[in-house]
């Protein structure tokens, strides 16, 4: 277990939390295309730290990165955090979520017992579990977080992704980003990240790309959510074999 990356990682990850909550109101004002954004790494920290105390340290040296939190984040802390493969597989639980100080009437939080799964993060914790094992294991070889920690809908409550934010209005919240993906790429001295979806891949470029950072190994998988056709194939198993075939 390396502590001393574990403690840069929340150091990274608190620093982020911090200076969002500072911008959010007027990332919210600016853009039109959201109504409501919630940061989960504000009341639900707890588990969130305790998600990188329990496996930011095991020595992985690829990234699964996602784009931003949805239901699972939203609930739990925990990127691509599907309430019943956090407690059952991440064995992470007892740990009370806290609740935005304002929330949509569509989008309540329930934290770590939300009864409702999500399927992007079960797929993704399921063909993990497979392909590993234990998460002592499997975060050995992998690293999973989010780019973009705010999760944001409109006024109806509909999801909204930060790829539909105006750049000219939001690039203070991307620049914190960035800077959060390249600081937990050199505490893990990462060789390679795997991109969950076009989002994720293009900002990996750019935030790879501004610090001239060119010897990494760059992939992608499709984005499991049940969204994207292909993520649905055979019940899954087309999506599975996919990921299976890049991960480390």
């Amino acid at each position: 277990m390396n502590n001393l990356a574990i403690q840069k990682i929340i150091k990274s990850a608190n620093t982020l939390r911090k200076e969002v909550n500072l911008i959010t109101n007027e990332l919210i004002q600016k853009c039109p295309q959201i109504d409501w954004a919630y940061n989960p790494l504000e009341y639900a920290w707890k588990a969130h730290k305790k998600y990188i105390q329990m496996y930011g340290g095991l020595g992985s040296k690829t990234i699964i990165l996602g784009m931003n939190p949805g239901h699972g984040m939203g609930n739990t802390g925990i990127p691509f955090g599907c309430p019943e493969q956090v407690r059952n597989y991440l064995k992470i639980k007892d740990i009370k979520i806290m609740k935005p100080e304002y929330m949509h009437p569509k989008r309540q939080v329930y934290g770590l017992e939300c009864s409702k799964p999500e399927i992007s993060g079960r797929r993704l914790w399921s063909t993990i579990e497979e392909f590993y094992g234990s998460p002592e294991k499997a975060f050995t070889k992998i690293y999973v977080m989010n780019h973009f920690p705010l999760w944001m809908f409109n006024k109806e409550g509909k999801n909204i992704t930060p790829d539909k934010l105006p750049l000219s209005k939001s690039k203070q919240i991307f620049d914190l980003c960035n800077i959060n993906l390249l600081e937990v790429i050199n505490i893990l001295e990462a060789v390679k990240i795997i991109a969950v979806g076009n989002y994720s891949e293009k900002m990996i470029k750019k935030a790879l790309k501004q610090k001239e950072i060119s010897n990494l190994i760059i992939e992608k998988i499709p984005h499991p959510s049940p969204a994207n056709p292909l993520a649905n194939k055979e019940k899954g198993n087309v999506w599975k074999n996919i990921v299976k075939d890049i991960l480390p």
